[in-house]
């Protein structure tokens, strides 16, 4: 597992992923304060920046427990975080992860999640030897499915009903991903 008080950089082309700092604040409210980017997360936006320091305090002390890795994705060369790249519910018995991601909403479209997410695989699979990923993901978010089947994750289950957001129950989709099955993207 990840040793040491932060989170490796890991390097992509046209991105980075690396540990979240006090400094990153309000690009983390920027993110997770979109209604929209929110739409099909599990819980709802924040509603002021306090519950961004309360956020990144949360990320912290799940890393030092190490049963959550979140990323910032941040631009080259500026280094500014547009959004975030997660393993969590972290089983070393049985070697897999769960992953989570949200972007700013300005850059989506672009690729810095495919970007982010082939690197974080690459990281996953070969530095912390993880056999499988998981990911939940509303059925109606088009764009994240597409993302997820580029990557080689089987669609494996639907769980009906498994969200509240807000005043909203949603549906999930379960999606997996072997090491054996990954699809290495350029």
């Amino acid at each position: 597992m990840i040793q040491g008080e932060k989170l490796p950089v890991i390097e992509a082309s046209r991105v980075r992923l690396r540990h979240i700092e006090n400094a990153d604040i309000d690009s983390l409210y920027a993110i997770f304060s979109d209604s929209e980017a929110l739409r099909y997360w599990g819980s709802p936006p924040f509603a002021e920046r306090a519950d961004a320091v309360n956020y990144l305090a949360d990320i912290n002390a799940n890393f030092e427990k190490k049963t959550l890795f979140q990323w910032g994705i941040s631009l080259k060369p500026d280094d500014k975080i547009i959004g975030t790249t997660t393993l969590f519910h972290i089983d070393e018995k049985n070697r897999r992860a769960e992953i989570g991601y949200a972007l700013n909403r300005e850059f989506w479209g672009r690729g810095y999640v495919t970007k982010a997410l082939n690197s974080l695989f690459k990281f996953a699979f070969e530095e912390l030897n993880l056999h499988r990923i998981e990911a939940d993901v509303d059925p109606r978010n088009k764009a994240s499915i597409k993302i997820l089947e580029k990557f080689g994750f089987q669609k494996e289950g639907y769980l009906r009903e498994r969200w509240f957001s807000g005043d909203e129950i949603q549906d999930a989709f379960f999606y997996g991903l072997l090491k054996s099955d990954w699809n290495h993207i350029a």
